[in-house]
């Protein structure tokens, strides 16, 4: 199969490349790069030896995507491109809208036009908001969403359902998952934001690594066993496996809906002090007001992709606090 993979040079799209052409795949790549290293597809060559496309270019460019089209058969599309920062989304709404509904239009006007009928999106727990129950089923009540990241989320979910009504043979798949972390075992791929992370994974390598003084926490009065956040971490090896599956193991036509995370809730501080014990590293942190659009907690009933797909997560948080480290310390 020819899979397109937006975003394929960033964080999870690199990983699922990986799995991709693991799995006997081939792999076109548009990335605008515009929060990722083209080193990466090196990597991305190293770790399977074997050959990728990638073209630079914005998925919101209509023109250039549709050259792509004409010039590559493509069988089907995973589509990671995007803003994906829950704070900066906060602040900039406008762009995130812009930029991640315009981008999934152009791909799917596209795909009318050269006949090709399965895409898997890259959604997110985002859009169940802040849920009444934990764990979360793909069943739960959609938002109201707490932040304009979430918000497109969920509005492109309800538009790819809608042009999947509108064209039945279409297969739409939307991955929602929860918060990956980690990095591939060779130290090659990991996550490495520019600028100041967003993410806690990120931000906690930046602090052991002293390239941060210090952890920003934000806020210890949630209603949580000690006060804060509580997320779903799932292994970004374990999410690239479930894209995989996800397109292979889904033949029928239909919008298709999975939660991908390890139905384990982490608190910030869990992270934090699992990070040290396994890796020897200090984390000094400092606990802040709140952070707008942020909810208390949030993991996920996963099951249903185990049923259908014959996916779990398999690594522990130990894993990917060892993974995410071992990244870091091979870029020195």
């Amino acid at each position: 199969m020819k899979v397109l993979v937006t975003g394929g040079i960033g964080y999870i799209g690199s990983h699922t490349c990986v799995e991709l052409l693991n799995q006997g795949h081939e792999v076109v790549i548009v990335d605008n790069l515009y929060n990722a290293k083209i080193e990466v597809l090196s990597y991305i060559k190293k770790i399977t030896n074997k050959e990728v496309t990638f073209y630079e270019v914005d998925v919101c460019d209509y023109d250039a995507m549709k050259e792509i089209f004409a010039k590559e058969s493509i069988d089907s599309i995973i589509h990671f491109a995007g803003y994906k920062a829950v704070g900066e989304s906060v602040s900039k709404p406008v762009e995130y809208y812009t930029n991640n509904i315009y981008s999934t239009l152009i791909l799917t006007r596209l795909m009318k036009e050269y006949d090709c009928k399965k895409f898997v999106f890259s959604s997110s727990a985002t859009v169940y908001g802040d849920p009444d129950v934990v764990p979360i089923v793909e069943t739960a009540k959609l938002g109201p969403t707490t932040n304009p990241y979430g918000t497109s989320k969920l509005m492109l979910e309800k538009i790819l359902t809608d042009i999947q009504a509108a064209n039945p043979d279409w297969t739409i798949i939307l991955l929602r998952y929860f918060n990956p972390i980690g990095g591939h075992s060779s130290g090659l791929l990991g996550e490495d934001p520019k600028g100041i992370p967003n993410n806690l994974m990120p931000y906690i390598m930046k602090v052991a690594n002293k390239d941060l003084a210090c952890l920003g926490v934000f806020g210890d009065d949630y209603n949580t066993p000690d006060g804060t956040g509580v997320r779903d971490y799932i292994h970004v090896v374990d999410l690239g496996v479930g894209h995989v599956k996800a397109l292979e193991n889904i033949a029928n036509d239909g919008v298709h809906i999975y939660n991908l995370g390890t139905g384990i809730g982490y608190s910030v501080l869990d992270v934090i002090n699992t990070f040290e014990k396994v890796n020897g590293v200090p984390v000094p942190y400092k606990i802040q007001p709140r952070r707008a659009g942020d909810i208390a907690e949030c993991y996920a009933d996963s099951s249903k992709a185990l049923e259908d797909l014959g996916w779990q997560a398999t690594k522990t948080l130990e894993d990917m606090c060892k993974d995410a480290w071992n990244y870091v310390l091979s870029q020195k």
